[in-house]
């Protein structure tokens, strides 16, 4: 048996006949039920020869075996969609071969009972077989009612050339074939797009966890190295030693506030921050980046300022300056990105974030300078005052 497993997430119940609620559809068996009313002629068919003069008999066993014929096909309708509302779109053979014998056996008792009008439910085989059946046996089982139901036609005395029943067979059969398609699709995308979600989020994670040993990786380092070197100053210079601690805390601080940023979803700037994203954009543009991996000796009320400056000179490198390499430079008071670009154009205007950048360093007491750099390339510096 060919089952098809439920992909992560997804409700077995939203896939067949959904409705606008998402909930499984209640009304595929109706949906089915409306299409038996192409049996209403062996009914009439069993009807008049039931009460017909001769052979009453056979009327009424075609009554009963028509009404059978219909019973059995939404029983067989809604066992198969059941099963496909748990996503299990084969059918065991056996049980397959077993629901097909007993529909031809009552569709066998209905031909020769009624006659020709009884070989209407030849379709509604059709249907069951390619419902149940994998795709080259179902095609043969459609090819064999059809073939038989020509040459039946032709054969048996008294009855019409049946053209019109074999295209209807054929016809219902490629129609079901189609849905069965349609269904196998939808659940490829459902597990397609489970498995892009996945991916998704375990590229988010893998994202996550290298900014975050980027943020914290060299600060935690530096803390601890920074601990050490205090416990062992306090019985040799106290002084020193205090010194040491009132670092090792301005660290712990800085450290502490970046992954709070980091967790909240970098809604604010951290320059750990903006330096990971600044390494991770130069590779996605080709360009060689040589960047610190140590913030520690920026003063706290400098980091948001040189993290703007940082975003800014990195975002012009990549959308103007063709060049093939930028750097970084972190110093107490100062941040410099340079590249080897072509740099503006002589007549160039400084753009609003070169003007924003500037409002932000002057208000907070540092001065904005760009320049041209030989041979070729240009540097944006932030420098406090």
């Amino acid at each position: 048996m060919s089952v098809v497993s439920t992909p992560a997430g997804v409700d077995p119940r939203q896939v067949g006949w959904p409705t606008r609620e998402g909930r499984a559809g209640r009304f595929g068996v109706v949906f089915a039920a409306v299409w038996l009313v192409f049996l209403v002629d062996s009914l009439r068919a069993g009807w008049r020869i039931a009460w017909g003069d001769r052979h009453a008999a056979a009327g009424w066993v075609g009554l009963v075996a028509t009404v059978a014929f219909a019973a059995a096909y939404l029983a067989v309708f809604s066992w198969i969609r059941a099963r496909r509302r748990r996503l299990q779109m084969r059918v065991p053979a056996r049980e397959a071969w077993a629901m097909l014998a007993g529909l031809v056996a009552l569709m066998l008792v209905m031909v020769v009972s009624i006659g020709q009008e009884g070989t209407a439910a030849v379709v509604y085989v059709a249907v069951v077989g390619v419902m149940c059946l994998p795709t080259r046996t179902a095609l043969a089982f459609t090819a064999a009612l059809a073939v038989a139901v020509e040459v039946s036609g032709h054969l048996v005395p008294g009855w019409s050339q049946p053209g019109g029943l074999t295209f209807a067979v054929c016809t219902a059969a490629f129609a079901m074939w189609g849905v069965n398609q349609l269904m196998a699709r939808n659940l490829d995308l459902l597990a397609a797009r489970e498995e892009n979600a996945r991916l998704a989020v375990a590229d988010e994670r893998n994202r996550f966890a290298r900014d975050l040993h980027d943020i914290l990786g060299h600060s935690l380092t530096v803390i601890t190295v920074k601990a050490e070197l205090a416990n062992r100053l306090l019985d040799v210079d106290l002084t020193r030693a205090r010194a040491e601690l009132a670092d090792l805390e301005r660290l712990s601080r800085d450290a502490l506030a970046d992954v709070r940023r980091a967790v909240e979803g970098y809604r604010d700037l951290t320059l750990p921050g903006e330096l990971a994203r600044a390494r991770e954009a130069l590779r996605a543009a080709e360009i060689e980046a040589d960047l610190p991996n140590s913030t520690d000796e920026v003063p706290s009320e400098l980091r948001e300022l040189f993290a703007w400056t940082v975003r800014e000179g990195v975002t012009n490198v990549i959308r103007h300056s063709r060049a093939s390499r930028c750097t970084v430079r972190l110093l107490p008071t100062a941040v410099e990105v340079r590249d080897d670009g072509t740099g503006p154009a002589p007549d160039a205007r400084p753009g609003s974030g070169l003007d924003g950048l500037r409002e932000r360093a002057a208000a907070a007491g540092a001065v904005l300078v760009t320049r041209t750099v030989e041979p070729r390339g240009f540097e944006l510096a932030v420098t406090a005052r």
